[in-house]
């Protein structure tokens, strides 16, 4: 290529790359000026790497302990339960045992942490009898009880992918190493591990020709808030050094200046002297001593701005770590009607997403193992499930329970669902609410199928009248009527009798006052008894029922529903068939 077509190209190059951003040369603004900004640089620095930065950091920052610390104890706050076929009340407990002696707990935080803080560690599943760990694992060869833990080491202490990888596409470890190496304190190699043995801690992902730099780890979280972490430790030491300027004295010597450019060793001596017996003056007895031409003027300085200053720095500490600054720092909230709620309650949304992408793979291949060891089998539809980190108080609780059982009964009401799935969607609720948790299975198999009409019709014989309401009753035009009452006596040959009444039935009823009035309580009260005696009455058919000391006349309008015209005492009632 010659000199000027390669000037030509370079120069078309320059103007490529100027065209695709601003710039404003005459005020210095964008691409290409000499503005403070645009000499910012972002060199690829990779401190993930530097281990002894990283654990100076550890030991000796707070803020960075908590970044590191935080998060995995919260992930693991809550645990996680277990289900699938044959899982149990005993079998859960035997898996509850199994974690609590394996310190599984603890393993886990443990290689979350180091994860976090170095960018990667692995966990070793420990196998009673398995010794050689180069082969891949074998469920059906886990015996009962040889499970005996996990084995955590961080990348820099013990463990080295090797650089040959996964192939298999569905191996949930594709493209990631298949081998590890176990090395000692020397760093020689001790065992080679199979990558179905090992649970891998990653911190923060990276593209994948970052994650080959790094060895096929993640990225250290503390890289990512390194600025950050000094700029706060800058602004809060710079703070506290103001402190000891908060009240300065300032002292006014005539001819200083010669003093000390031509004044003798001894008047210099005399003059420090002087002055160190002033200072001790007023340190003891809060009296100072000067001149009569020397003056001594108090200088304060104002803390006014500061804390917007160390604020904002919190706050960027706060955004880079994804941790609230109430939980980061230890801090109540600020500002009038703060809660920090809103704030908790997103980061329990990110735990939540952590939980599933860096937890649940981790579990997946751990738990099988555990099963086989505790249980003798790994159940195929074995499931995890974490519960809600966030818990709510016990007036929301409540408010829950009733808005969502509300919605069940309202569904039921309008036909969408039997009683039986009413009580199965009520008994779901009960790990969210508290309750409904006492529905036994066998009470929504015996109320599967029946309908809000089938539970109501016998519960509702006014259909609908109110509380206190009054039912007119008007005298029916009536040929035939039948006269039965609980406890009616009989007479000799078993047939049944008026008693008091006596006499012939009436063919039709005297005209009573239409103003006789029954509540709402003693027609449900008659309308049972007229069900419980007399089941079979048809619809339409009019009768007539003793119930204690009255008489009723009704209409049966279904079953246990009935229009009553007629209330008349049994004495009155005596009167009217003579």
């Amino acid at each position: 290529m010659s000199r000027r077509h390669k000037e030509k190209t370079e120069q078309t190059v320059v103007q490529g790359m100027t065209l695709d951003a601003f710039s404003n040369q005459l005020f210095r603004l964008g691409f290409g000026s000499q503005a403070p900004i645009e000499a910012t640089q972002y060199p690829l620095t990779r401190m993930t790497d530097n281990y002894a930065l990283l654990n100076s950091l550890y030991r000796d920052n707070w803020v960075v302990q908590n970044v590191v610390d935080i998060i995995p104890a919260d992930m693991l706050r809550e645990w996680f339960g277990v289900n699938g076929e044959g899982i149990g009340p005993e079998e859960a407990s035997a898996l509850s045992r199994v974690f609590r002696k394996t310190l599984l707990r603890e393993r886990l935080q443990n290689g979350l942490c180091w994860g976090r803080l170095y960018g990667g560690a692995a966990g070793l599943i420990l196998i009673k009898g398995q010794e050689d760990l180069s082969k891949p694992l074998d469920l059906s060869a886990v015996l009962p009880g040889s499970y005996q833990g996990l084995y955590v080491l961080d990348r820099w202490s013990g463990i080295n992918p090797d650089m040959e990888l996964v192939s298999d596409p569905g191996d949930r470890d594709f493209n990631l190493p298949m081998w590890y190496n176990i090395t000692d304190a020397n760093g020689r190699t001790v065992t080679r591990v199979h990558h179905s043995r090992i649970v891998r801690f990653v911190g923060r992902d990276l593209p994948f020709l970052e994650k080959v730099a790094e060895m096929y780890w993640g990225e250290s979280e503390i890289e990512a808030l390194y600025e950050d972490v000094k700029k706060h430790d800058n602004v809060s030491h710079n703070i506290a050094n103001l402190t000891f300027r908060a009240n300065t004295d300032t002292m006014t010597v005539q001819n200083l200046d010669q003093l000390l450019s031509v004044g003798g060793t001894a008047q210099q001596k005399r003059f420090w002297e002087t002055m160190q017996a002033i200072s001790v003056v007023k340190s003891n007895f809060g009296l100072q001593l000067v001149n009569r031409d020397d003056q001594i003027q108090n200088t304060q300085y104002t803390f006014t701005g500061l804390k917007d200053v160390y604020d904002s720095m919190c706050l960027d500490l706060s955004g880079a770590s994804r941790i609230p600054v109430t939980k980061l720092f230890g801090r109540s909230p600020a500002g009038m009607n703060a809660t920090g709620e809103s704030d908790l309650k997103n980061y329990y949304d990110y735990t939540d997403s952590l939980r599933e992408s860096k937890l649940r793979p981790i579990l997946e291949r751990l738990l099988p193992v555990i099963c086989m060891s505790a249980l003798g089998y790994a159940p195929e539809d074995l499931d995890i499930q974490f519960p809600p980190l966030w818990t709510p108080t016990a007036k929301e609780v409540g408010e829950i329970a009733r808005a969502k059982t509300q919605t069940v009964i309202e569904a039921f009401q309008a036909g969408l669902m039997d009683q039986g799935a009413a009580m199965a969607e009520l008994k779901k609720l009960s790990d969210e609410t508290g309750m409904f948790s006492s529905i036994t299975d066998e009470a929504i198999s015996a109320a599967s199928g029946r309908t809000f009409q089938d539970v109501t019709s016998l519960k509702d014989p006014l259909a609908g009248i109110e509380e206190g309401d009054s039912v007119p009753f008007e005298i029916p035009v009536a040929d035939s009527l039948t006269f039965d009452y609980k406890g009616q006596p009989r007479e000799e040959n078993g047939r049944f009798t008026f008693g008091k009444l006596g006499g012939k039935r009436k063919s039709s009823l005297k005209k009573r006052p239409e103003s006789a009035k029954m509540s709402k309580a003693e027609a449900r009260r008659v309308s049972s008894g007229i069900l419980t005696d007399h089941p079979d009455y048809k619809p339409g058919a009019i009768h007539t029922y003793f119930y204690g000391p009255y008489c009723y006349d009704f209409r049966v309008n279904g079953p246990g529903e009935y229009t009553f015209y007629k209330k008349i005492p049994i004495v009155g009632r005596e009167k009217e068939l003579d």
